[in-house]
């Protein structure tokens, strides 16, 4: 299958902690199951307490600052010795965010042969009212195109009336998405925002997401607090070319998910030749618990 989304980035790749994970069992093929078996592996650390686990205080600060997928298995690899494919207990897990859950599955979607990525965008699912920053993974199917997964939703945790391996577009919505809502005015922005973090919403937030969104298509699957570019602007200070330049981002973003096929579509790397949007060398990472640090990144070469 032609298709950019099947090459791992540097932050899918599973480098060689899989295999050793693994053993003599093989990885399932059907996304299904390896959504059930990233559910199985991984923690949100907001979750302790629906598993009746009080989650050690260095996990909250340090796993979810892990940004690549071969750090995530090293983890798991060195909290425990069962296979991948087996539940594991909760003190066994890798302890991290919604973004972490989504790299996972995207890394082991293109692992077996199936197209996938990440898009940045909200949930409606998790609490009434707020449109909840989140990721989640695409994958392509021969007969529908994308569709979007949350493995995060496996196993009957949240209150959910759709399949989490195929949630409707009106539940969760690409930044684009609310980006083209919140600027038509069919959305009011300030009901976009962080469930654990209620000072973070509205324009800001959006526009950051909107730009993250664009990053993931491109190879670069940043964590939910990194920022360079547009995403560090003061609201003030964008300007009307820029915010029309977001609206393009956003219209890119919005169809991405429309494709006819499962290639990187051009829209998408002629703004990722921005330099207002491009991932640079060195970007800041507003990390939860450890406070601002510069953070320097692998930036894969876009064909």
């Amino acid at each position: 299958m032609d298709s950019d989304y099947l090459t791992q980035s540097p932050y899918t790749a599973p480098g060689p902690r899989l295999a050793p994970l693994l053993g003599s069992t093989p990885l399932p093929h059907d996304p299904a199951a390896l959504a059930a078996l990233v559910r199985g592996v991984l923690l949100h650390r907001e979750e302790g307490g629906r598993f009746g686990y009080a989650v050690p205080e260095e996990r909250m600060r340090e796993d979810a600052e892990s940004r690549y997928a071969e750090d995530v298995l090293r983890i798991l690899g060195e909290r425990g010795d069962t296979p991948l494919t087996e539940v594991r207990e909760p003190a066994a897990r890798f302890v991290g965010t919604c973004r972490d859950f989504a790299l996972l599955l995207c890394s082991l979607l293109r692992t077996t042969g199936t197209p996938a990525r990440l898009r940045c965008g909200y949930g409606t699912y998790f609490q009434q009212g707020l449109n909840d920053n989140h990721w989640v993974t695409e994958f392509w199917t021969a007969d529908r195109g994308w569709v979007l997964a949350d493995a995060q939703l496996i196993g009957g945790l949240y209150d959910i009336s759709f399949d989490p391996m195929d949630v409707p577009r009106t539940e969760f919505l690409v930044a684009g998405d609310a980006w083209r809502a919140c600027r038509e005015g069919r959305a009011d922005p300030d009901t976009f925002g962080v469930s654990t973090v209620p000072t973070i919403r509205g324009w800001t937030l959006v526009r950051a997401d909107v730009v993250a969104d664009l990053a993931a298509l491109g190879g670069v699957e940043a964590l939910p607090w990194d920022g360079w570019g547009l995403m560090e602007k003061d609201g003030s200070d964008v300007t009307e070319e820029e915010l029309a330049l977001l609206d393009a981002v956003a219209a890119a973003g919005s169809a991405a998910g429309r494709a006819a096929d499962a290639r990187r579509p051009d829209a998408v790397r002629r703004l990722l030749d921005d330099p207002r949007l491009a991932v640079p060398a060195e970007i800041v990472s507003h990390t939860t618990y450890g406070g601002e640090r510069a953070v320097s990144l692998p930036v894969p070469a876009r064909g």
